[in-house]
């Protein structure tokens, strides 16, 4: 028997000795009997159990936090190569600060992972669950993922259960879609006669979770008052944050929405102003530094566009809502049009350092420098780089890419590069696309000196602009005007 196989058994070993001292005690869960003080001598007790379904970017360093707290943690995932690899004591996450050391203090301990739903559900009190919502084709969120675990908790979830869905999900759809997903039409569960349902929606930022968890205020929404009294209870005992009680499950993941949303109309406003500035010779990065002086000023920056699990996200959550009570929302589909043209726009500057240097585009060797989504993490869902890639490839580019993230691995269908500096001697151009740290460092004479041709690409404002003039590149920066 291996070692993960081994750490399986003996988790399912303590699982079972652990809920047979709840059933044979007084301190079983059960929502028609539980009061808030029962529910805080069990966490005193570190008596409850906890699982977390869905162990990925989010749900991993939420179910290492709950075990670092002291109650026995389960992560569950359909990911088998996942679940082997952190049983065996590799932690996934790489480009998380601080949770490397927690994971190595609390894996096989106070936590496992498993793929056996069922079997971590029968001995689970609290539920939590950080899945996915990607959009389909249409940009229609899609829920699969969420209805589906929603059935598996009718199936296979004990009576007297708490689950809170962490996930970020559409006004309303609790009410309206999981929770009679979980009851059943045989009305095997009741929301709050035998189980428990809330959420509280995490609001970290990849890459500084761990921070994040311990500093920003988190939002609590329930079907009841007491739901909303126990997972307030549950999350200040792991973590050291405000916790703001919501009226209902949908404030609370309204809330969630709109603070994502915000952001997303407020960076495309920023990149149609950086089109025009550059228009009029006008440094957008110059006219921020300047803007943020002002204290009701929030800066945004322009880009390459806008990626990841949650910005575009959620503005299509917004508006397919929207859609169901026949409300239009156009600010936000207009500002998703906006991020979603820059890309191109990228291709225009990169096709017009082309012309300046009065080199063909087609046959040329460019690199694409970063392809995460945003800085210094591994996440390439829903990147910019990806539309560019494509719109080179079009154009009849050879394409090379490097991310320090990314190093000698296939992404996006290319092979990625093992070093930097060997490859700008082949370069005709560099697209900056990502602004990882590792590229902060780049002097505009240093590319100059080893490109084959000097044509650098900057969406990220990371590049000195008179520093590129001066030395010779020719430099073309989103909302920066010409060299």
């Amino acid at each position: 028997m291996n070692h993960t196989l081994i750490s399986h058994f003996l988790h399912k070993l303590y699982l079972l000795s652990k809920n047979y001292t709840i059933i044979k005690g007084e301190n079983e869960l059960n929502p028609k009997f539980l009061t808030l003080d029962d529910f805080k001598r069990s966490l005193q007790t570190y008596s409850l159990n906890i699982s977390v379904i869905g162990i990925g970017r989010i749900g991993l360093p939420t179910a290492l936090s709950f075990a670092h707290s002291g109650l026995n943690t389960t992560g569950i995932d359909i990911n088998t190569k996942l679940v082997t690899m952190i049983n065996s004591g590799d932690f996934p996450l790489k480009d998380e600060p601080g949770y490397d050391v927690i994971f190595n203090k609390v894996n096989n301990k106070q936590f496992f992972a498993t793929t056996d739903i069922k079997f971590a559900l029968e001995q689970t009190d609290v539920v939590l669950l950080s899945l996915p919502t990607p959009m389909d084709n249409a940009n229609i969120p899609n829920y699969v993922a969420l209805l589906s675990v929603a059935q598996q908790l009718h199936d296979f979830m004990k009576e007297g259960t708490m689950v809170i869905v962490e996930s970020t999900v559409e006004p309303s759809f609790i009410e309206n879609e999981f929770i009679p997903i979980i009851e059943g039409t045989d009305k095997k569960f009741v929301a709050d006669k035998n189980f428990l349902i809330g959420v509280c929606p995490e609001t970290a930022n990849p890459g500084e979770i761990l921070r994040d968890f311990q500093k920003l205020p988190r939002l609590v929404g329930a079907t009841s008052d007491l739901t909303s009294d126990l997972i307030t209870e549950l999350y200040k005992h792991v973590f050291p944050v405000e916790l703001l009680k919501m009226p209902d499950c949908k404030t609370a993941n309204a809330v969630k929405l709109t603070t994502n949303v915000f952001r997303d109309v407020n960076i495309a406003f920023i990149n149609e102003l950086s089109l025009l500035f550059a228009k009029l010779g006008i440094d957008t990065f110059q006219v921020l530094e300047a803007a943020k002086t002002k204290y009701n000023f929030q800066v945004h920056y322009p880009g390459a566009g806008v990626g990841g699990p949650c910005l575009p996200v959620n503005s299509y959550q917004m508006i397919n809502i929207a859609k169901k009570h026949t409300n239009e929302l156009k600010l936000i589909r207009i500002s998703r049009e906006i991020n979603e043209l820059m890309p191109e726009h990228v291709i225009a500057l990169t096709v017009d350092g082309f012309t300046t240097a009065k080199k063909q585009i087609s046959g040329s060797t460019i690199l694409v420098l970063g392809i995460s989504y945003k800085p210094n993490v591994k996440d390439i869902q829903l990147s910019p780089a990806e539309k560019i890639i494509e719109k080179l490839g079009q154009l009849n580019v050879n394409v090379k890419i490097y991310d320090p993230y990314y190093i000698s691995t296939e992404v996006f269908g290319i092979k990625t590069e093992s070093d930097l500096h060997s490859i700008l001697s082949q370069t005709d151009a560099i697209i900056i696309v990502t602004a990882h740290k590792d590229f902060h460092d780049l002097e505009p004479t240093f590319l100059k000196s080893k490109m084959k041709t000097p044509i650098v690409i900057d969406s990220r404002g990371i590049i000195d602009k008179h520093a590129a003039t001066k030395s010779g590149l020719i430099f073309r920066g989103i909302g920066r005007g010409h060299s």
